[in-house]
């Protein structure tokens, strides 16, 4: 083994590095290449800055600038100055886009001095443009950018829209128990004598008409006609009582934010008493109102309500607090109050913001780092079953926003895992992208748990937003020129070692080689890992890195980097079979099922004329297997591994005639003739977990049929 082979091999088993062949990436201005394209985000038209738009649903409520923008030119850009008209809107977007940083400031008062600095004042077209853009733009609200402070804002955004909307139904509940409860009451003193009174009667005309009258007469008329009934004097104090209990509740949802989850719990336990009475005034109204209130029976009842806490149906109608974390500032006493919140099944959504999700993982730190912990907090959470669960980096938080908002609604508590992105040890990086490559490494995966959704994990967890969910990394296309000048395009892995990289903390971990110097045994992070079990192996793991000139550098990764690697990996499975793909269970049951067609096949095979009657009546018993499992699909036949189906619906998108579910929600070719060869090869592409098989083309004919059968030979 040569000089150089040697100290690489000494780099990856101990970090260290010998001689002068590996350098150092310390002030190199690395970034894992397929991020390099990346690097100026002002030049780009992505999710944010985001517009807290006001006055709008819970759903709805936060949008993208570029989508608002997109929604005014897609209206108004039209004609002959159509091209122009977008030119000027994209000017103002862009200048938007460099003003959202800073203290947040509403759309209009930024659109305002955009237009100002990128000269609308002197350029009447371009005043003229921007003006029916702004027209045409009728939403307004707080543009907020992609950093530290982002997760709050749109949590306590689209919290307050929720919010309102929950008040202002329990405001309408109120005014209408009260409304009835008081008609009550009036009714029973027109009916008594005091109500019956000519001071009553002349107050209850009044005006210019009341001189027409004799209300002394026409009281000894009613009175001596009427009807003596009245309700009993303790109903009467029990609604007046109903009526002040619920006029005096206040419901404002903003007080019910906090910044602790101990707060948060102590508050609860102080208002408690009063959600008590202003529930028991409700029940107790409802029933007063229908006439169905019975001393003997509900005086009793109500007496003990809420001394074993409220239903949660009874719990509904009220706010949900909303508590604001940050995993970095959680000690012990938070940490134990935000369990006792998870296990309390109170309405509390819990938004744990986390800036740091590699401090835990580095050698010689505490294993209960924060950042680590922090990653656990919602695979907790599912393990209580009845809380809704959300893991997401800022990154997709416009992405995710109808999630966000099903759990903000959900009628019990809700834990919200967010990575912001902003690390302290990621250099001049965007939080967006740092945030992005969190997931795109599956270092930070997306996925959901909702109980609400149904009974079993198939309906209840939601893992869509990971890019390529089948796969353990995602595969990109890099282009690049090589020493010759050469055009070279590859595809790559982005892995946690990529993802690693960006953090400063792991230069350690990481060593340049020259261009001239690599070799055939340096091999990227990904085939190293899936060729582990080849035990002749002696690759050397590396990431291809861009410098700032441009220019592609391979740097070597030590054994510990990988090491989080592959742990990074492994936890990507357990989401993986979480959300049902590469299931183990149902891979055994298929293993087992092919097991038993080969058996069955050769049985078959082994029969002649001459066979013992007997013995051909046991191999006839397998007639009675099921179709798929008793006959092995040819290669030249499309067809879909239907048990692995994990109604994803991206086939039945392509071509809902073509492709069918079955009654277990599970796909199958219902009719071949019902679309094209390429929506076979599009739909096999496109399954997340590759069960779909084109087979052959039917028709010898179909356009771009010799590029469509190159696409399908992966999945015959």
């Amino acid at each position: 083994m040569d000089t150089a082979r040697q100290a690489r091999v000494a780099f990856y088993l101990t970090g260290k590095r010998p001689g002068a062949e590996l350098e150092p990436v310390e002030g190199m201005d690395l970034t894992p290449a397929l991020l390099s394209r990346y690097r100026d985000l002002n030049s780009l038209r992505y999710d944010y800055p985001l517009v807290l738009l006001e006055s709008a649903q819970p759903a709805s409520c936060v949008d993208s600038l570029s989508g608002l923008i997109d929604a005014v030119l897609q209206e108004i850009a039209h004609g002959e100055d159509g091209e122009q008209l977008s030119r000027h809107v994209l000017r103002i977007e862009n200048a938007l886009r460099q003003a959202a940083g800073g203290s947040a400031k509403s759309l209009s008062t930024l659109w305002d001095a955009a237009a100002t600095q990128i000269g609308a004042d002197e350029d009447e077209g371009l005043r003229d443009s921007l003006e029916r853009a702004r027209a045409a733009l009728e939403v307004d609200g707080e543009l907020v950018d992609c950093d530290a402070g982002l997760p709050s804002c749109v949590f306590s955004h689209i919290w307050q829209a929720a919010q309102e909307e929950k008040a202002g139904r329990l405001g309408d509940q109120i005014a209408r128990l009260v409304q009835r409860s008081s008609d009550i009451l009036k009714a029973d003193i027109a009916r008594s004598k005091r109500g019956r009174s000519p001071e009553s009667l002349e107050a209850a005309i009044g005006g210019s008409d009341a001189l027409d009258f004799d209300f002394q007469a026409m009281s000894q008329v009613l009175v001596r006609t009427a009807n003596q009934t009245t309700i009993t004097k303790t109903r009467r104090r029990r609604l007046e009582r109903l009526v002040n209990a619920l006029q005096s509740y206040d419901f404002k949802p903003q007080a019910f934010r906090f910044d602790s989850c101990r707060s948060a719990l102590n508050a609860w336990r102080e208002r408690f008493p009063i959600l008590v009475d202003v529930a028991r005034a409700i029940a107790m109204a409802e029933l007063e109102i229908a006439g169905d209130y019975r001393e003997d029976r509900h005086d009793a009842y109500f007496e003990e309500y809420g001394a074993d806490g409220l239903a949660p149906a009874d719990l509904a109608p009220f706010a949900d607090y909303l508590v604001c974390v940050n995993a970095a500032t959680m000690d012990a006493t938070e940490q134990a109050a935000l369990m006792e919140l998870l296990s309390s099944g109170l309405p509390m959504k819990i938004l744990v913001q986390t800036d740091d999700i590699l401090e835990a993982a580095l050698p010689g730190l505490e294993s209960h780092g924060f950042g680590r912990s922090a990653l656990h907090f919602a695979n907790m959470a599912m393990g209580l079953n009845d809380v809704y669960v959300l893991q997401v980096p800022a990154s997709h938080l416009l992405r995710c926003r109808e999630q966000i908002a099903s759990g903000l609604v959900f009628p019990g508590t809700a834990i919200f895992s967010v990575f912001s992105g902003a690390s302290p040890f990621a250099g001049n990086l965007p939080p967006y992208l740092l945030a992005a490559a969190a997931v795109e490494s599956r270092a930070f995966p997306i996925f959901a748990f909702s109980p609400a959704a149904g009974t079993d994990l198939a309906s209840r967890f939601f893992m869509a937003g990971n890019p390529q969910a089948d796969q353990d990394w995602p595969l990109h296309a890099f282009s690049y020129e090589d020493q010759d000048r050469r055009g070279v395009t590859e595809t790559i892995a982005f892995t946690f070692a990529d993802f690693a990289a960006l953090d400063e903390r792991f230069a350690r971990h990481l060593a340049r080689v020259p261009s001239s110097a690599r070799d055939e045994l340096m091999t990227s992070v990904s085939e190293v890992l899936a060729a582990e079990n080849d035990s002749g192996s002696e690759r050397i793991p590396c990431i291809p890195m861009v410098d700032g000139q441009n220019n592609l550098q391979h740097v070597l990764v030590d054994e510990k980097l990988l090491r989080e690697a592959r742990r990074c990996r492994e936890a990507w499975h357990s989401v993986q079979e979480l959300g049902g793909i590469h299931n183990s269970h149902a891979e055994r049951l298929l293993a087992a099922a092919r097991r038993e067609r080969e058996q069955e096949a050769e049985l078959s095979e082994g029969l002649t004329p001459e066979t013992p009657a007997d013995a051909a009546g046991s191999v006839g018993q397998s007639e009675t297997l099921p179709a798929e499992v008793a006959a092995e699909p040819s290669p030249d036949e499309a067809y879909i591994e239907t048990p692995r189906c994990t109604t994803c619906n991206e086939c039945t998108q392509i071509n809902d005639k073509m492709f069918v579910y079955d009654d277990n929600r599970q796909a199958y070719i219902a009719d071949r003739d019902a679309g094209t060869y390429a929506q076979l090869v599009e739909a096999a592409e496109s399954c997340q977990v590759s069960i779909i098989h084109p087979g052959k083309p039917l028709d010898p004919d179909e356009p771009g049929l010799e590029d469509l059968i190159t696409r399908a030979e992966p999945f015959l």
